[in-house]
């Protein structure tokens, strides 16, 4: 999750929205339509092999020291793209329209973002978010540009310690305040060369507006807590 938002989002059009948001927020000003519910089915983890279609440069021979064993979890490194992510699956509880769920979706949404990072496999987060979502179309400009022509990222794990859901008991559009965490991001090129400059760790707050539609959650707006 590179990407850093500027776009601003005013405390006056939210609550023309009808979110009576009471902090200034720095968000990407989308409005969402009618969406399908998300599918939620996963794919099989990404490798090195079945991501690229080529070997990953210097990436170990199979057996040789220091390579996994079949289905161990790699990490990425300067040799080579991550192998066996575990591949993020959807809880039950985050399709029910409840304060739970929603925070239990959000969870997994990151947890999606974080498995964009890892592997470029956007499978299972991109019915996650309507196209309308500014920042979220961003987020997948940056993670399909950080593996094409078979470039790698090395680190951007996510983690989320912390997600307040603004519940609103009269429903419709709902809204939480997420911390996020993102490990420092490293950029390599096929060639096994350093891309371009090193994004730092970052630990930030963001909102996430979310509706629930046809049984499911599905993000509409994305943005910075100022």
């Amino acid at each position: 999750m590179p990407y850093r938002p500027t776009d601003s989002f005013t405390p006056a059009r939210l609550r023309g929205a009808g979110l009576g948001l009471a902090a200034a927020l720095l968000l990407t000003g989308c409005q969402g339509g009618t969406p399908s519910p998300p599918n939620t089915t996963t794919a099989e983890p990404a490798s090195s092999a079945t991501a690229t279609g080529a070997p990953v440069p210097g990436a170990s021979e199979s057996g040789a020291a220091g390579a996994p064993s079949a289905g161990e979890y790699k990490p990425a490194d300067a040799k080579g793209k991550a192998e066996n992510v575990p591949v993020p699956v959807m809880p039950e509880l985050a399709k029910e329209n409840s304060k739970e769920g929603l925070e239990a979706f959000i969870r997994y949404w990151y947890a999606q973002l974080s498995y964009v990072d890892e592997t470029g496999d956007m499978s299972g987060w991109l019915p996650l978010f309507t196209p309308d979502c500014r920042l979220c179309m961003r987020l997948r400009e940056s993670g399909e540009d950080g593996y094409v022509r078979n470039r790698w990222l090395v680190g951007g794990r996510i983690s989320i310690p912390s997600v307040e859901v603004q519940w609103q008991e009269s429903g419709g559009t709902q809204w939480s305040k997420v911390q996020v965490i993102q490990e420092s991001i490293d950029y390599y090129n096929a060639d096994g060369t350093k891309g371009r400059e090193s994004d730092e760790k970052s630990n930030d707050a963001f909102v996430l507006i979310a509706n629930h539609v046809n049984g499911a959650w599905i993000a509409v707006d994305l943005g910075l807590l100022s």
